[in-house]
């Protein structure tokens, strides 16, 4: 099963190398990782996406929790939560597929965010569910390259990691 983690974190050298190298160590695979500073410059948040039972999940947010820099972690999978990515798709912009494309792109909310007479670059943000909506309908028309930045997400409600 698919978890979402989120782990606040001291905003310093070192921080993400000792956690990336307790999931390798455990033989755990990072899906997805996304580390930026919160409103707060010496606090990070870091949105984790990796998969295993509950069991192993456990093990891996204890052993976290027992790492020095390391203020809270939490499992939003057992919660309700928000997430999003955001995804840079270049596209190969012929002629005969151009206004394809632009319908694709306005159907799903997306964005041209570059334009040259080859390529488009669009925008994309969502859930999942979106992104691989899109994704599947932009595939059988040329795409040349794709930047994602990872998901992140945050807690539905009142409830806060702070």
């Amino acid at each position: 099963m698919q978890h979402t983690i989120s782990v606040l974190v001291v905003n310093k050298f070192g921080v993400l190398s000792r956690i990336s190298g307790l999931f390798s160590g455990r033989g755990f695979n990072i899906e997805s990782l996304n580390v930026a500073e919160t409103n707060d410059p010496e606090v990070s948040r870091m949105t984790i996406v990796t998969r295993g039972d509950d069991k192993k999940i456990e093990q891996i947010t204890k052993q976290l929790n027992k790492l020095v820099d390391i203020i809270k972690v939490v499992d939003l999978t057992e919660e309700q939560f928000v997430d999003r990515e955001l995804i840079l798709v270049k596209m190969n912009a012929e002629p005969r597929v151009r206004e394809e494309i632009l319908r694709i792109v306005e159907i799903f909310r997306a964005k041209v965010v570059d334009v040259h007479a080859q390529y488009y670059t669009i925008e994309i943000t969502g859930n999942e569910s979106k992104i691989r909506g899109i994704m599947d309908l932009l595939k059988p028309l040329g795409i040349k390259e794709v930047v994602r930045s990872g998901r992140i997400a945050i807690s539905r409600g009142t409830k806060s990691i702070n």
